[in-house]
C-alpha cells in the first residue's frame, strides 16, 4: 500500500477565528432580518390605508367637472327653493293687501252711504193716506190713493176722531170710529202689525179698514157705501 501523507491544514490564528466568527454572525443576522421583515416598499403598499375616492351616480370616480356640475346643481336647487319661498311670500302679501283694500272699500261705502232715514210723511190726510199705502204695499194689501180718499171723505170727512153714536153699532155699544169708521172688534181682527194698536190712530185705522175690505170685497177700491 502506498504511503500517502495528508497535507497539514494551515494554521489559523486566533484573531482570524474571531473575525470569521463575527462575519458569520453578522451574515446570519442579516439573513434573518431580510427573511422576517418585509421591505419598505412592501410595508408601505400593504399597511397604507386605502384612499376613499368619491364616485358619481354611475360608480365612476368623480372628476373635477363632476364636482363643478354638482356645485352648480346645488346652487340651482337652493335658488329654486329661494324663488318658491319669495313667490309664496309675495302671494301672501298680495292677498293681505287685497283683503285690507276690500275692508277699506267696505268701510268707505258704509261711510259714504249711511242708512237711509225712514221717509217722513206730512201729518195731514194726504200724509196719512200715503203712509198707509206704503205699509199696505209691504204687506200685500190692495188699494189705491183714490179708493182710500173717496171712502174716508164719505165716512168721516177726514176727521180721525169722528165717532158714529147713532147707528146699530153704537146701539150695541161698539160705535164706529176714526177715518174709515171701524168698530173695535173689526180693528182688533184686521189690525196690521207695525202700526199703533189704537183704533183712532189715522195710519192704524186706514190700514186695518183696508185689510178688512180686501178680505171681504177684494179691495177698498171696491167699496162705495157703508161696509
Amino acid at each position: 500500500m502506498p504511503n500517502f501523507t495528508l497535507p497539514r491544514p494551515a494554521r489559523i490564528s486566533r484573531g482570524q477565528k474571531v473575525s470569521a466568527a463575527l462575519v458569520a454572525t453578522a451574515s446570519c443576522a442579516a439573513a434573518l432580518a431580510f427573511t422576517a421583515a418585509p421591505s419598505n416598499a412592501q410595508t408601505t403598499a400593504a399597511d397604507a390605508p386605502a384612499t376613499v375616492k368619491p364616485v358619481s351616480a354611475n360608480g365612476l370616480p368623480l372628476t373635477a367637472k363632476d364636482r363643478a356640475d354638482d356645485g352648480k346643481k346645488a346652487q340651482q336647487a337652493a335658488s329654486s327653493v329661494t324663488a318658491v319661498h319669495l313667490k309664496v311670500t309675495a302671494v301672501e302679501k298680495q292677498g293681505h293687501v287685497a283683503k285690507q283694500a276690500a275692508n277699506r272699500s267696505v268701510e268707505r261705502k258704509a261711510i259714504a252711504k249711511p242708512k237711509a232715514a225712514p221717509k217722513r210723511y206730512a201729518n195731514n190726510l194726504d200724509g196719512w193716506i200715503r203712509e198707509s199705502l206704503s205699509i199696505m204695499k209691504d204687506k200685500g194689501i190692495p188699494g189705491s190713493y183714490e179708493g182710500l180718499h173717496r171712502n174716508i171723505m164719505r165716512e168721516s170727512a177726514g176727521d180721525p176722531n169722528a165717532v158714529n153714536d147713532w147707528d146699530i153699532n153704537a146701539i150695541n155699544g161698539v160705535p164706529s170710529k176714526g177715518l174709515l169708521q171701524v168698530i173695535q172688534p173689526t180693528f182688533d181682527t184686521y189690525h196690521v202689525a207695525g202700526t199703533p194698536h189704537k183704533l183712532t190712530d189715522p195710519i192704524a185705522n186706514i190700514t186695518a179698514a183696508a185689510n178688512y175690505a180686501a178680505h171681504r170685497y177684494g179691495s177698498i177700491d171696491n167699496v162705495n157705501s157703508a161696509y
